[in-house]
């Protein structure tokens, strides 16, 4: 999704956001702007403060930045670019480059785990318009999600293993924490949620096969903005009734840390927690620019798009 490198790009970010009409589906573009301004007006200042929290800015640039460069160095037989949905670098600096460049052959790897209408619908449209607009027409193949993609939930475990340093799993409970959608999304037919449970089943078994029995591990949603219904359990909600013991998390719908891990559940629910009296409260850090997520991007691209 992007996010702004300072607080002056906060505005822009969200106006971007909420004038997408997959993200607020009003069919008339000028109500649909009439009521985006409306919303950012009111969160502005709120999304300000959460980046001032995590220092002025979101770490989502800087992360996939150095992850690009380590798949250029890793993989000599491609080449690597990003872009981002509401800020900058958008698709079409990403699709000039490449066509400045004559490469007629492209690969759009999504960044997030899992699919959803939400999401990598919306990126491929835009995709597909600036392809228009730039009257370029390479071959295009997409790899949309990697949620059932062993190797990645192996990725998972070894930093969920990381973060419980040797200690017993039966003390803690292992909450999985997905970004949310709104619940009239997913009666429509989007099968993200799903997608979030397979990911659970496979950490679940991984686990197994490693000796560590958490207590339980549960599935949850972050994130909920507006007064609209959206699915369930909340983070929020599962860290209240998992009290009783340590906790750890892990944002399985995010790839790279953004203000949903770095504030939400670092300093929000870190709050909350500790209002709950948890003894011992552990977030995992996303996958980010790690060399071994760089070799699962290229082995993954190879495997689906040789």
């Amino acid at each position: 999704m992007g996010g702004p490198t300072d607080i002056y790009g906060v505005e822009n970010f969200l106006k971007n956001i909420f004038n997408d009409p997959v993200i607020l589906p009003i069919k008339n573009p000028l109500i649909r702007k009439i009521v985006s301004s409306a919303i950012v007006s009111k969160r502005l200042e709120y999304v300000k403060n959460i980046y001032r929290a995590i220092g002025g800015g979101s770490p989502i640039i800087k992360h996939t930045f150095s992850l690009t460069q380590k798949l250029n160095t890793l993989d000599s037989q491609r080449t690597y670019s990003y872009s981002m949905r509401y800020s900058p670098p958008f698709a079409k600096d990403a699709l000039q480059e490449f066509k400045d460049n004559n490469i007629n052959d492209i690969v759009l790897f999504s960044m997030y785990p899992q699919s959803s209408f939400t999401t990598i619908h919306s990126s491929l449209n835009e995709v597909h318009q600036n392809l228009k607009e730039l009257e370029y027409k390479p071959r295009v193949r997409v790899i949309e999600h990697y949620y059932d993609h062993e190797p990645f939930y192996h990725l998972i475990t070894d930093e969920i293993e990381r973060v419980l340093n040797g200690e017993d799993a039966r003390d803690f409970i292992l909450i999985l924490s997905a970004h949310g959608l709104p619940k009239n999304v997913v009666d429509k037919g989007d099968t993200y949620p799903q997608q979030c449970q397979r990911g659970l089943e496979i950490i679940s078994e991984i686990c197994k096969q490693r000796g560590m029995a958490f207590d339980e591990i549960k599935l949850s949603y972050q994130s909920k903005v507006g007064p609209m219904k959206w699915i369930k359990p909340a983070t929020s909600d599962v860290i209240a009734e998992s009290k009783h013991k340590k906790i750890i998390i892990y944002p399985i719908a995010f790839s790279v840390d953004n203000s949903e891990t770095d504030y939400e559940l670092r300093i929000e629910y870190a709050k909350l927690a500790k209002s709950l009296n948890v003894k011992d409260y552990r977030v995992c850090l996303c996958m980010n620019d790690s060399e071994a997520f760089a070799q699962m991007i290229i082995d993954l691209i190879a495997q689906k798009c040789p």
